[in-house]
């Protein structure tokens, strides 16, 4: 641990209690003194949307296994269609 060194942080945590307890932030050594703390959080809060919203991929939800069942229905009864076609 290093000796005589003081940083000031500011702490968000989340409203859900989620994977995570807590976003930790380290300000300059001047912020404090140039903005009051609710300027503080408000940029605290703007940097880690902004994180999230660069680095986090955006998943599509997986389609739901009735419609599998309905394809395979449909491809199905599609296939039999041409092969009492063909006859």
């Amino acid at each position: 641990m290093v000796k005589g060194v003081s940083k000031q942080v500011v702490v968000v945590k989340p409203p859900q209690a989620g994977l995570f307890e807590e976003a930790i932030f380290i300000l300059k050594e001047d912020a404090a003194r140039r903005v009051d703390a609710e300027e503080l959080l408000k940029e605290a809060c703007e940097v880690a949307n902004r994180y999230v919203s660069q680095n986090c991929e955006r998943k599509l939800r997986p389609l739901p296994p009735p419609f599998f069942a309905a394809a395979g229905a449909l491809l199905t009864g599609a296939a039999w269609l041409i092969t009492a076609i063909l006859r």
